[in-house]
């Protein structure tokens, strides 16, 4: 085989195709782990899904929205917020808070809406009930999160770990080979 035919099979057409698909489908699988998981677990956040069309047109079906804990004194009127429908329980809504105010136990209780309701939600939301505030939002992936059990979770970010260390070593191996090939040609040539 010539020299030259290694050099243009190392950059043909297919090799471009190859190196740039695979590129691309790790930074694609780094961006939604990142975005799923690594993410709100190092920030403090939670990952939930919105369901229904009640926060429309800012959260629409199946944005996956990101919240944090905030101190009660740090939410005021406008912030998206996710609360427990009732404290205790595991349903949450994420609805935008309209009023403050003070319940009958001296605590403050917050008014929420759904931008996409006509009246605000009929129970105040106590501190106790709530999650935490949006910290961000990503349409469309909530549905993937929603697919991927807590445990299938943990799996992708073993497989996409994995996936990253067999290409570093793919491109470790393929310098190495690529500077052997070099080094011999050099001593061919050298030798005519």
């Amino acid at each position: 085989m010539r020299p030259d035919a290694v050099d243009e099979e190392a950059t043909g057409a297919w090799w471009w195709v190859r190196t740039i698909s695979t590129a691309l489908a790790l930074m694609v699988a780094l961006a939604l782990l990142a975005v799923m998981v690594v993410v709100p677990r190092l920030g403090g956040g939670t990952p939930f899904t919105i369901l229904t069309g009640s926060m429309v047109p800012s959260y629409p079906p199946g944005t996956l929205v990101v919240t944090r804990p905030v101190p009660i004194d740090e939410i005021g009127v406008g912030t998206p917020i996710t609360y427990q429908l009732r404290s205790g329980e595991p349903t949450v809504v994420t609805h935008r808070v309209v009023s403050i105010g003070i319940g009958p136990d001296g605590q403050k209780q917050l008014t929420t809406q759904g931008d996409a309701n006509n009246a605000p939600d009929e129970d105040p939301v106590s501190p106790e009930q709530v999650r935490g505030a949006v910290w961000y939002a990503v349409p469309w992936l909530g549905h993937l999160n929603n697919a991927l059990t807590g445990r299938q979770h943990q799996l992708l970010v073993w497989v996409v770990a994995a996936g990253l260390l067999a290409y570093a070593g793919f491109m470790l191996t393929s310098a190495a080979l690529d500077r052997g090939r070099g080094r011999r040609t050099r001593r061919d040539e050298v030798r005519r």
